[in-house]
């Protein structure tokens, strides 16, 4: 009980001081940007909720895109000027498109966020604990430096929605 109250006044402060730091942030410059519409604000790069697809328009021709952290995000190219992104689960990767002849056109950072939430860090002795909080829950949001079986347990549980939600597509698909 101790432990959802202090969840729950962590995600209260997180939610109330991180629109003020995500304003007070400047994003970072980069020589080859990717253009995305309807982006949700976030500190730098393209920045997109989980659960989200968000089409990305690159300036230049591409033939390949590919993520850093496939656990995070994922890219499916549309076009030689589109491609569409996908937040999987809330954290940092990055996204590099190659154009035909393998140069970079685009090298942004992705970032899957909480809608209207912040990060909580538990630390329980050395171990630590990291969820993502909007004002009425907190969610497990493992990060490297969290406890190994936290972390191991809660990315073993991604991963089998994962698997269970292609399944189910694929089932739906052959019978269509």
């Amino acid at each position: 009980m101790r432990l959802r109250k202090v969840l729950a006044a962590a995600a209260s402060f997180a939610c109330i001081a991180a629109p003020a730091s995500v304003a007070a942030k400047t994003p970072v410059k980069h020589h080859h940007k990717a253009v995305v519409r309807h982006h949700v604000p976030g500190p730098s790069g393209v920045s997109i909720a989980m659960d989200e697809v968000r089409v990305v328009t690159f300036q230049r021709p591409i033939a390949t895109v590919f993520v850093g952290n496939p656990t995070i995000a994922d890219a499916t190219v549309i076009d030689q000027y589109h491609a569409f992104l996908l937040g999987k689960t809330f954290g940092t990767t990055n996204l590099i498109a190659l154009g035909p002849q393998s140069q970079t056109v685009s090298n942004e950072q992705i970032t899957v966020v909480n809608r209207g939430g912040g990060l909580v860090t538990l630390n329980k002795g050395a171990a630590q604990f990291s969820y993502a909080c909007t004002r009425s829950h907190c969610d497990a949001s493992p990060l490297p430096g969290d406890q190994t079986q936290y972390f191991n347990d809660v990315n073993g549980s991604v991963n089998s929605h994962q698997d269970q939600a292609v399944k189910s597509a694929n089932v739906a698909a052959a019978q269509h």
